[in-house]
C-alpha cells in the first residue's frame, strides 16, 4: 500500500493499525478529487495496486475484489474508502455501481476461511456537504 505524501497524522491509522495487528491487510483508498468513473478506476488502479490484467470497468473491479489471487494471502482484508463525497455528488449513478461492487465483493468472502470488509470513512460535515 503506497505511503501517505501529507504530513497531518492519518484520522485511518488507528483502524488501519487494529486490522494489521488482527493479521488483516489493509488498503486505504482515497477518492478525494474523484468525479468521474474513469478517475475512479485510474485510483483504484493505483491505491489498490490492481493486477496489470485489471481492465478499468466494474466488471474488472468485481473480478479482482473477488477473485484475491493477485494479492498477498491474508487472514481478512481491510479497504477503507475516504473522499468519496464529491464522486458520490458528481457522479450519483458511477458512485451506485461502486456501491454495489464492494457490496458483492463482502457478500462474496461473508463465511470465507478470509473476509473482505469494506469501509466508508465519513470527513467534516461541513466540508465535504459543501456547507459553511
Amino acid at each position: 500500500m503506497p505511503g501517505r505524501a501529507d504530513s497531518a497524522p492519518d484520522p485511518l491509522a488507528p483502524v488501519l493499525d487494529a486490522a494489521r495487528g488482527a493479521g488483516w491487510t489493509t488498503a486505504a483508498l482515497s477518492l478525494a478529487g474523484v468525479r468521474d468513473k474513469a478517475a475512479f478506476m485510474e485510483r483504484c488502479a493505483r491505491d489498490l495496486a490492481l493486477p496489470d490484467w485489471f481492465g478499468q470497468n466494474w466488471d474488472a473491479l468485481a473480478d479482482c475484489l473477488t477473485d484475491l489471487s493477485w494479492a498477498p494471502r491474508a487472514r481478512g482484508r481491510l479497504l477503507v474508502v475516504s473522499g468519496w463525497q464529491e464522486f458520490a455528488r458528481e457522479a450519483p449513478g458511477e458512485w451506485e455501481a461502486a456501491q454495489e461492487v464492494f457490496s458483492s465483493a463482502v457478500e462474496h468472502w461473508r463465511g470465507a476461511e478470509t473476509g473482505l470488509e469494506v469501509v466508508l470513512a465519513l470527513g467534516p460535515v461541513g466540508t465535504e456537504r459543501g456547507e459553511g
